[in-house]
């Protein structure tokens, strides 16, 4: 079983929203607060019907509904009485991994009248507390949010049939590496990890074990002792035998009271990467019998650059038998895995890269080092060839505009010339708003000729320096503002352009950082000029 696509309504950040997985590998990015951890949580909700680890039931709160959509309802109540509650809407379309696997929940019963499998989650109104609805709205002005008490769940199969979390065919499960779920000095996380990965036999053996261990002391001789002693002084508190004893029933089982040890230290005494690791490292191994969706919020969190590498490697093994659904903020973990399962999430925007060039996934594979996601999150990039460049587009950003690219959300990045057009390709598809800067090296013409199929489109702006007598960025500030001012900029005397340029481009960072501090009244090239504006 794997998950096909969702629709989301009204729930939290998305008011009307649809996204396609792939059936392996899905990398979710995204800036913060564009929804990466409200997908999860919604493609959960509607798998298990589960918010937070209980029942959805329980957890109901205003807050789960959209912003807009309340506030639609809050002013159409002013107007009339009859405006109809929001309510929240997710349903889930699931691909068989064989033929048969979900025909109890293939219908037509869903938004897309599709005869296919699948199941939807409904948060609406309980029509039995219409009653006390007419007196909550008998004064429309006092209404602030909507009455969530009076609100239940629906919860069927495309089929329009009830089920059960367990009936579905394979398993779901939810990783956020920062959340910490413990309960009695057991992390119930790693106990329902510990649970699936055993044969049932092995389970009810272990819980038949710790049983066992539990009667043995209850019976220890100075067990006993101290029960007589409880009994004796029961007078006052009821007359039938009273002892302290450890709750040897069903209910009270193993996965409450056993933890996992590593290298013979509580697992919740490790350190917190480690921690993450190894959760994430379980979640992947579980029994392979069935076909698993498997969620995992930034597996990145608290590890280091080795760690990240090895995790990697567990992350692309584990796609072929398991639907991965991952957010990230690493470019490493992007790059490493793959450009072309990228999903880039913008709120309500979606861009996938699953065309991008096949030279160009494997050129950021080989080279995970480039900072591919920076581009992608940025609300638009400067592209320069070296930290110098940077520097100084840095500067003349500030000069013209008063504050520094950043503040502006533009991201200026290094990523050196020979890769501005594998750059580009992600911008391409994601239509990010890039420009380029770039020197001539000598030949205006040729370097155009290099960016020609970059020309003419609507986000992608390509920025040279036209004179081919000054090559790069060091002849052209000298070009832009003459000798003697460089000079004096800089806390130098050189009498020609040849010995000044000469000193510049030995100097490249020393003389870009004076630059970027003290050249107040420094004059820019008109390329960089170009790129700012």
């Amino acid at each position: 079983m794997r998950v096909g696509k969702i629709k989301i309504k009204n729930y939290k950040i998305f008011q009307d929203f649809s996204m396609t997985f792939n059936h392996d590998l899905n990398i979710i990015v995204g800036d913060n607060e564009t929804g990466k951890s409200t997908l999860l949580e919604a493609l959960n909700l509607a798998l298990t019907a589960q918010l937070s680890g209980r029942n959805v039931q329980y957890e109901l709160s205003p807050y789960l509904f959209s912003m807009g959509a309340v506030k639609r309802y809050i002013e159409g109540l002013q107007k009339s009485p009859e405006t109809p509650l929001p309510e929240i809407y997710i349903e889930v379309f699931l691909v068989e991994d064989f033929e048969g696997e979900l025909a109890k929940y293939k219908g037509t019963n869903n938004s897309e009248r599709r005869d296919c499998p699948g199941v939807y989650l409904r948060i609406c109104f309980d029509n039995d507390f219409s009653p006390e609805y007419k007196e909550y709205i008998s004064n429309p002005q006092e209404v602030q949010t909507i009455p969530i008490e009076y609100y239940s769940y629906t919860w069927l199969s495309f089929a329009h049939n009830t089920f059960k979390f367990s009936q579905l065919p394979s398993k779901i499960m939810l990783l956020d590496r920062s959340e910490q779920r413990l309960q009695s000095g057991s992390d119930k996380y790693i106990a329902k990890i510990i649970e699936d990965t055993l044969e049932k036999s092995e389970s009810a053996l272990l819980s038949l074990l710790y049983r066992k261990q539990k009667e043995v002391f209850a019976s220890q001789e100075s067990m006993q002792k101290i029960n007589e002693r409880i009994s004796a002084n029961k007078e006052e508190i009821t007359d039938r035998d009273m002892s302290v004893s450890i709750d040897i029933s069903a209910r009270s089982n193993w996965d409450t009271n056993l933890t996992l040890y590593i290298d013979d230290i509580p697992f919740r005494y490790i350190g917190k990467g480690e921690q993450g690791s190894i959760k994430t490292k379980l979640a992947l191994q579980t029994k392979m019998e069935k076909s698993q969706v498997v969620m995992i919020e930034e597996p990145e969190t608290n590890l280091s650059y080795t760690n990240l590498n090895k995790l990697v490697h567990s992350l692309i093994k584990s796609c072929c038998e398991k639907q991965l659904i991952i957010t990230t903020h690493s470019t490493f973990l992007m790059n490493k895995i793959g450009l072309d399962k990228v999903i880039f999430l913008g709120g309500t925007y979606i861009a996938t890269m699953s065309d991008i060039e096949e030279s160009t996934k494997e050129y950021f594979k080989k080279l995970p080092g480039y900072d591919t996601l920076r581009m992608i999150i940025a609300g638009r990039s400067i592209l320069v060839e070296g930290r110098s460049d940077e520097l100084i587009v840095q500067k003349a950003y500030l000069q013209l505009h008063g504050k520094l690219p950043l503040d502006d959300g533009i991201d200026v990045i290094t990523v050196g010339g020979l890769v501005f057009k594998r750059f580009l390709e992600i911008a391409i598809k994601l239509n990010k708003q890039v420009s380029v800067v770039t020197d001539n090296d000598g030949d205006y013409e040729a370097a155009k000729a290099r960016y020609s199929k970059f020309y003419g489109i609507s986000n992608i702006k390509i920025c040279i320096g036209e004179d081919n007598s000054y090559p790069t960025l060091e002849p052209q500030l000298v070009k832009a503002n003459g000798i003697a001012a460089i000079n004096d900029l800089l806390g130098i005397d050189y009498s020609t352009e040849e010995e000044l340029i000469k000193y510049m481009k030995s100097n490249k960072s020393d003389c870009a950082l004076a630059i970027f501090e003290k050249g107040e009244g420094v004059k820019m090239p008109k390329y960089i000029i170009d790129a700012i504006q």
